[in-house]
């Protein structure tokens, strides 16, 4: 098996080659999947609102209703 990293010259520490190895790792890292958009209509203050009461049979009784 041969290394894919060969140091050619210079004294490198155990210290410096495993944060060179590091630093090549994530160079090539596959980049992190972007989130899903999630639906904010749940945040929406008009959703508290009710719908506005259409006159008719009933309709006095239906306007104490939320």
């Amino acid at each position: 098996m041969t290394p894919h990293l060969r140091i050619v010259r210079g004294d490198a520490t155990p210290e410096e080659i495993a944060a060179l190895v590091a630093v090549l790792a994530t160079r090539h890292a596959q980049p992190e999947p972007r989130p899903v958009p999630t639906s904010q209509t749940w945040r929406n203050p008009a959703r508290a609102m009710r719908k506005p009461v259409a006159p008719g049979k009933s309709a006095w009784r239906m306007s104490a209703l939320p």
